[in-house]
């Protein structure tokens, strides 16, 4: 019982993880800009209009970064909402795969079951990370319906039959 159990459980993580690192894999996530730091040399500083340029031209420099900066975070959240979608679906294909399973391969269906609801865990996570409160509402609300129905399926309907 001990060791089916520890199997159910390491077929569930290993398959939210397979889900994750599989997306990173094919679908790059943007790059962190780099970003240079001009300071002023001290020998510059002796000379006011040499002064005034310099400050200009770090201020325009410092503008320029904050521009690449903000492009930045949101290709991210963009990314991140398209990652929570992807994950999204793949949920769902877990879990439905396992229910098609159930009665077959219970060790099995009960791992990807497991590892659907990571899955669904890990979308939810994502979606949280594009800082977009209506997307992070629908992808609660379709976490929590599916919660609902693959709990009524697992738990309430399989008892009914076997009664």
């Amino acid at each position: 019982m001990l060791l089916k159990s520890a199997y159910t459980v390491f077929i569930g993580v290993l398959l939210a993880t397979f889900v994750g690192v599989g997306i990173a894999a094919f679908y790059q996530a943007p790059q962190y800009p780099e970003l240079s730091r001009t300071k002023p040399s001290p020998l510059l500083l002796e000379d006011r209009e040499k002064n005034a340029t310099l400050s200009a031209e770090i201020v325009k420099e410092q503008e320029l970064m904050e521009d690449v900066y903000q492009k930045y975070q949101d290709e991210t959240k963009l990314y991140n909402r398209n990652v929570s979608v992807i994950s999204l679906s793949a949920s769902v294909l877990l879990l439905i795969l396992s229910l098609t399973l159930a009665s077959k391969l219970v060790v099995i269906a009960d791992g990807l079951l497991l590892g659907g609801v990571l899955t669904l865990l890990y979308s939810i996570i994502r979606g949280f990370q594009s800082e977009d409160s209506k997307f992070r509402f629908v992808v609660v609300s379709i976490g929590l319906v599916i919660s609902l129905v693959l709990g009524y399926i697992k738990f309430v309907k399989n008892t009914s039959k076997t009664r």
